[in-house]
C-alpha cells in the first residue's frame, strides 16, 4: 500500500506570522523530500503563495493558492480542487496547509479526515500561531475563529515574542493552561522559528467552541472558481487587475500588475508605511530588485524575493477604505509600465 502523505495545518489569525513560519519550516526540509504547500487567503489576488514560491524558489517545494475566502466552504470544493491538483503535480512527501487567518479550521480538518482523503493523507499536528499581545484584546478574544483556531491546535505557538513582555508571557501561559483537555503542546518563539519536529506530533480530536463560525464565508456554487480561474491572470492587453472581497467584518482589495511593470522602491515603501489598514502585503518588481512587503500595526518589513512572474499587492481592513484613492497613489509609484 502506498504510504500516506503526512499533512499539517498551520493556522493563526491575521498577522500571526504564518507565512514566515512556513518559510522557516521549508528551510528545515530534508534534502531528499518534496514538500507541497496549499495556501488559502481572504483576498482575491493572493500574496502568500507568491511570497512562499518566490522566497524558496526550489524545485522540491510546490505551492498552490486558493484565494478569495475560506477554502472549506460549499462542500470543500475550492479546497479539493486545489489540493488534488497540488498532490497530482508534486507527489509530495509532506503537505502543509495554511488557511486564511479569518477562516475556521474545523471543516478543513473534517475534509482531510473524510472518506475521500482517508487513504491518501495522514493528518498530523495542527500548529496555531498567536501573537501573545492579542490575548488581552477583546476584538480577538470575542472572535469565534480566533478562539477555535486555538482550541483545535495540537501545538500552540506564541510568536513575535521579541515584541512581547513578561506580562504577555504569563498571560499566554495562563491562557493555555485554561484550555480544555487534551491540552496542546506550547512554545514561545520569535520570527516564526517553528521546529520541524513538531510536524510529526500526533493530531488529536478536539472540540471547537463554535464549529459553524466558518459559514459566514460561504459562497454560492455559481461563485466558486473553476480549476482554470483559480490561477489569476491578467486579460490580454490589460495592465493591471483589481479584485475586492468582503466577509467576517473585514474588507480586502488587491491589485495584480503585468510582469513588465516596475515600481520605485522608495515611493512604494512610503505608500505602504503610510497605511493604517489592518494588513498589507505585496510582492513587487522594483528598481532595487524583487521585494516582498509586509505591513502590520504601522511596521513594514521587507524581504528579498528570488523571482516573481508579476507584481501584486493586497490590503485587508476592518473598515471600508477608499480603494480608488489608494489605486491612484499606487499608480504614482510606478516607474515603468508598457503601453496597453
Amino acid at each position: 500500500m502506498q504510504k500516506k502523505i503526512p499533512a499539517n495545518l498551520i493556522t493563526g489569525f491575521l498577522g500571526s506570522g504564518k507565512t514566515t513560519a512556513i518559510l522557516h519550516l521549508l528551510r528545515q526540509k530534508p534534502e531528499n523530500e518534496t514538500w507541497a504547500v496549499l495556501v488559502n487567503e481572504f483576498g482575491e489576488v493572493g500574496i502568500d503563495g507568491a511570497l512562499l514560491q518566490g522566497s524558496s524558489a526550489r524545485n522540491d517545494v510546490f505551492v498552490r493558492e486558493v484565494p478569495g475566502g475560506c477554502m472549506c466552504c460549499v462542500a470543500g470544493l475550492p479546497m479539493q480542487i486545489g489540493l488534488n491538483m497540488l498532490i497530482a503535480r508534486s507527489k509530495p512527501d509532506r503537505l502543509l496547509i495554511e488557511p486564511t487567518g479569518l477562516g475556521h479550521p474545523q471543516e478543513i480538518i473534517n475534509t482531510l479526515q473524510g472518506e475521500y482523503y482517508r487513504e491518501i493523507l495522514s493528518l498530523e499536528a495542527s500548529i496555531c500561531l498567536v501573537d501573545p499581545r492579542n490575548l488581552e484584546d477583546t476584538r480577538y478574544l470575542e472572535n469565534d475563529n480566533f478562539r477555535d483556531q486555538i482550541h483545535l491546535a495540537d501545538v500552540l505557538v506564541a510568536n513575535k515574542t521579541d515584541l512581547s513582555c513578561e506580562t504577555d508571557r504569563r498571560r499566554f501561559e495562563q491562557f493555555a493552561d485554561q484550555l480544555p483537555l487534551p491540552k496542546p503542546e506550547t512554545a514561545w518563539v520569535k520570527q516564526g522559528a517553528l521546529s520541524v519536529e513538531w510536524l510529526d506530533l500526533p493530531h488529536r480530536d478536539r472540540v471547537a467552541v463554535n464549529p459553524k463560525a466558518h459559514h459566514a464565508h460561504q459562497k454560492s456554487p455559481d461563485q466558486l472558481q473553476t480549476t482554470e480561474a483559480m490561477v489569476l491572470k491578467l486579460p490580454e492587453g490589460q495592465l493591471f487587475l483589481r479584485k475586492e472581497n468582503t466577509g467576517q467584518h473585514h474588507f480586502s482589495c488587491g491589485w495584480l500588475f503585468s510582469e513588465s511593470t516596475s515600481f520605485s522602491f522608495d515611493r512604494l515603501f512610503s505608500l505602504i508605511h503610510a497605511q493604517t489598514a489592518q494588513r498589507l502585503k505585496a510582492v513587487a518588481k522594483t528598481d532595487q530588485g524583487v521585494k516582498g512587503f509586509n505591513m502590520q500595526d504601522g511596521i513594514v518589513s521587507v524581504i528579498e524575493i528570488k523571482e516573481t512572474s508579476d507584481s501584486r499587492l493586497e490590503i485587508i481592513s476592518s473598515a471600508p477604505m477608499d480603494w480608488d484613492d489608494f489605486e491612484t497613489r499606487l499608480q504614482e509609484t510606478i516607474i515603468y509600465q508598457p503601453a496597453a
